[in-house]
């Protein structure tokens, strides 16, 4: 598979493993505002450097999830603030959110700092 963004966590918001409950990693480049970065897997070496599809590979601490929904915004805010939204939860309920990008619904895990974020092309 190759390599179509890759990023490294570089610290973790106190709030993030509250997110860890709904399915939920919420991505912000080091730009992320104060209050913000709280909720947020704050990360450094923001790499895009293909279009995100349906099938397409998110890797984090070495388990694959499988894209399953792009959200219309998703290239964008990833490419120019790393933020968006990872929701592990299949799209089961059929929503579209801009920032979000849907993935298989699996177990979760919080990245360690200094963890490899990548998506890989089917």
């Amino acid at each position: 598979m190759k390599k179509i963004y890759s990023t490294t966590v570089k610290e973790l918001g106190p709030m993030v493993k509250d997110f860890i409950g709904e399915k939920m990693i919420i991505l912000f480049g080091e730009m992320a505002p104060a209050e913000l970065a709280e909720f947020c897997v704050v990360h450094t070496g923001n790499e895009l450097t293909d279009t995100i599809e349906i099938g397409d590979v998110l890797k984090i601490n070495d388990i694959e999830y499988k894209i399953v929904e792009v959200g219309c915004e998703v290239q964008k805010n990833l490419k120019n603030l790393g933020h968006i939204c990872l929701r592990f939860n299949n799209n089961e309920e059929g929503e579209s959110l801009e920032g979000s990008l849907y993935l298989e619904d699996k177990d979760v895990q919080i990245p360690e700092i200094g963890t490899e974020i990548a998506i890989f092309k089917a």
